[in-house]
């Protein structure tokens, strides 16, 4: 179902659930209005009621969702050759609205129908919920099964410590070698000593 209400000097065509913007209208956000200057009503499958210029006892109701400006607009005049300019902004002040219900004999919406579709809500949730924690209840087993297999894992560092010897053996070898290496050397100064003792009476004669 669909109708076409006057509000604010334009006229907009609307149906349940739409959201609109129309000019400023008192009231706060969650307030209900109520538009009776209703143009026009029309279902599917059904030729639409046309007033004249207003359907009689007709009503649309809506919901203020909230109050805010439009868009920056600039205004400047000018006349020429009078040294005359004029610049000014302005901001239209709006309210967003959205429609509860449509009603060609003017009843309003009952509050009935919203407090019966909040509970049905809440019954398909309730089941979901209840599912999680049997899933939780499932996997928490599995991960008990697999602490057990944890105690082979000690075997490894015991390779790793009959392993890492290999490199002290190398560290030996290598103080090995160099004190070989210095014996030689202090021998060949020695037998360098006595050389240099013989040819020096030599030079005396």
């Amino acid at each position: 179902m669909f109708a076409v209400i006057k509000t604010g000097g334009k006229q907009y065509r609307v149906a349940r659930d739409d959201v609109i913007v129309v000019e400023k209208l008192a009231g706060e956000p969650g307030a209900m209005l109520e538009f009776q200057d209703v143009l026009m009503i029309g279902e599917p499958g059904k030729a639409p009621s046309v007033g004249l210029p207003v359907l009689d006892k007709a009503a649309v109701f809506a919901e203020v969702v909230d109050q805010t400006r439009g868009d920056k607009i600039i205004v400047f005049k000018k006349r020429r050759r009078k040294n005359y300019r004029r610049k000014k902004g302005h901001r239209q002040d709006l309210t967003v609205l959205k429609i509860t219900g449509i009603s060609p004999t003017g009843a309003k919406p009952t509050a009935k129908a919203k407090a019966a579709a909040k509970p049905k809500a809440e019954t398909v949730k309730t089941p979901a919920k209840e599912a999680q924690p049997k899933a939780k209840a499932e996997k928490a087993p599995a991960k008990e099964a697999k602490a057990p297999a944890k105690p082979k894992a000690p075997a490894k560092p015991k390779a790793e410590t009959k392993a890492k010897p290999r490199p002290k053996a190398e560290t030996k070898a290598k103080p090995k070698a160099k004190a070989a290496a210095k014996p030689k050397a202090a021998a060949k100064t020695k037998a360098k000593a006595p050389a240099k003792a013989k040819s020096k009476p030599k030079s005396k004669e």
